[in-house]
């Protein structure tokens, strides 16, 4: 119990170092530029001494719980035993791991549902479009981009193909289908990517990636193990052009019948 609560008040004065920029930088705008007292400083170190307890324990969450699990699963579903046939992994091909496409890809959809950002702001896009952007709607668009985002990164990884081919044809679809839209959805559209890579997400979706590089043969974690998050950055932002784009049709639709 000692050690563990060694480790902890490691881990804070670790954290605590790391926020020091940001602490500085706020107070020094306000004594030297806005030169006014703060607003309730008691109640504001109280919620700032819980911001900093709460990332101490959520990295320390992340070491015990999300990156092995993460290599475990990644590890499990390329042995050579799940993959059946008993054929050594160097000579699989890319279609032996269809369970690691479906798992990415259900991976992804699960985890950008339950990121609290894309939560929050979800409700706040349809209480300021009025009802004109659904948060479910857009919540949906943006996880079923992320499904397809890691199932094609983890085939990426598999394949060895290089990382520049998906990004460069993702970025021109995003490039087209910008000219189709409605302007209300493009902004949202392109920051829908950076919604998705949070606090539950990277973490799932790194260990995901270096445990496949780990695991598959002629792979290595420093070349083929990132990538992943470029992936689930990209892609939700063409669900979402594709989801705005498919509601303008079915609002035209609607209206050409009732005329």
């Amino acid at each position: 119990m000692l050690e563990w609560l060694l480790h902890i008040g490691l881990k804070l004065v670790e954290v605590c170092i790391n926020i020091l920029p940001i602490a500085l930088v706020i107070s020094c705008f306000q004594v030297l530029v806005i030169r006014k007292a703060v607003v309730y400083p008691r109640k504001l170190l109280i919620g700032f001494g819980f911001v900093l307890i709460g990332i101490v324990f959520f990295l320390e969450g992340l070491d015990m719980a999300l990156f092995p699990l993460g290599n475990l699963m990644a590890s499990q579903l390329t042995t050579p035993d799940f993959l059946g046939n008993n054929t050594e992994l160097t000579d699989r091909v890319w279609q032996d791991y269809y369970w690691v496409y479906l798992f990415a890809a259900s991976l992804g959809f699960a985890t950008a549902l339950a990121e609290p950002t894309l939560l929050a702001i979800a409700i706040k896009v349809q209480q300021t479009s009025g009802g004109a952007i659904r948060a479910w709607g857009f919540r949906i668009s943006v996880a079923i981009g992320v499904a397809i985002g890691l199932a094609l990164g983890t085939f990426r990884i598999v394949t060895g193909l290089d990382l520049y081919y998906f990004i460069i044809v993702g970025y021109l679809i995003v490039i087209i289908q910008t000219f189709f839209v409605p302007k209300l959805i493009i902004a949202l559209a392109y920051d829908s990517g950076n919604i998705t890579t949070s606090m539950v997400t990277i973490p799932l979706v790194t260990s995901l990636g270096f445990g496949l590089a780990e695991a598959i043969p002629g792979r290595t974690p420093l070349v083929d193990g990132f990538g992943l998050i470029a992936f689930a950055s990209l892609y939700p932002i063409i669900t979402v052009l594709a989801y705005a784009q498919i509601a303008q049709w079915l609002g035209k639709r609607k209206h050409l019948t009732n005329t």
